[in-house]
């Protein structure tokens, strides 16, 4: 029999993201109420370098690991069942090699957004997303937006999407970028709420009025998105809940807890705030 090390690893995309801070916390939380230690890696979104930290996790003796997303190399995850240790993904709903999951659904979940911009009037679209490459959540999300926006007859051509990573500064940058793609738009679909944030902040300092001339839509309802002005309407995720879910998902495996749920589903829903409004009568077709 194996002799128990108490400890679970974690790996995340990035540490520089508040809601993977709060999500780390809770899982830790829950673990520490269990008796054990987390172990807190980084993959800076490389799926080799993920690779790299499952080994070396499990050469730490740790006894299960939670992933974020599903971007991980197969051979990675192959290993992790070659070995009999139990994982979990966390932050989507797809399960390859019939893993487990605990998260929701990107592409349906930015539909929320979407719907309520489309309900607003809009009609001129642009796309402020992460760099998809190597990131499940960001091209899910992307692939949702354009998905919905087809069936309302809106197709966005290539230059009115814009992959940056999540930084402010990319941010203001890739919004200067789409407005001069499209001076007609009307409303920005952010993959996430640093990317709106970024957004809100190179409009005001070109003197654009959010939401009077530019609506704009967040995802993941950072803390800080509340308390800007505008307040930005986002998609809220309830990250506790599904780091918790995912923890104690962990720990029945590790106690071979049997017929336990493939897929847990998060809270997602649409938070609507200051940053959005029907289209501006100058722009009304």
């Amino acid at each position: 029999m194996l002799k128990r090390s108490g400890t679970i690893g974690a790996i995340v995309p990035t540490l520089d993201n508040a809601i993977f801070a709060q999500g780390l916390a809770e899982f830790q939380k829950q673990l520490n109420q269990a008796g054990y230690q987390l172990l807190v890696a980084s993959s800076n979104y490389d799926p080799s370098i993920e690779s790299n930290q499952i080994n070396n996790l499990l050469a730490r003796g740790v006894e299960g690991v939670a992933l974020f997303g599903v971007s991980q190399e197969r051979d990675a995850l192959k290993l992790l069942k070659n070995r009999f240790i139990p994982y979990i993904h966390v932050g989507s709903l797809t399960t390859p090699l019939q893993g487990f999951a605990s998260g929701f659904d990107n592409r349906e979940a930015i539909k929320l957004g979407v719907q309520h911009l489309l309900e607003m009037g809009h009609k001129y679209f642009g796309i402020l997303t992460g760099i998809t490459a190597d990131n499940d959540r960001a091209k899910d999300r992307v692939a949702g937006a354009l998905e919905l926006l087809a069936q309302n007859k809106i197709h966005l051509r290539p230059e009115v999407i814009v992959e940056c990573h999540y930084e402010l500064q990319e941010a203001r940058l890739a919004l200067k970028k789409l407005l001069l793609s499209n001076p007609k738009i009307t409303a920005i679909i952010c993959g996430q709420d640093v990317l709106a944030l970024g957004a809100i902040l190179e409009a005001q300092n070109q003197g654009i009025k959010v939401p009077k001339e530019l609506s704009i839509v967040g995802f993941d309802d950072l803390e800080i998105s509340r308390h800007i002005l505008p307040s930005l309407t986002t998609i809220h995720i309830d990250a506790v809940a599904m780091w918790a879910q995912a923890a104690n998902h962990l720990i029945s495996q590790i106690n071979g807890v049997e017929d336990l749920p493939k897929k847990i589903k998060a809270g997602v829903n649409l938070v609507i705030r200051g940053s959005t409004s029907t289209v501006p009568k100058s722009k009304r077709i």
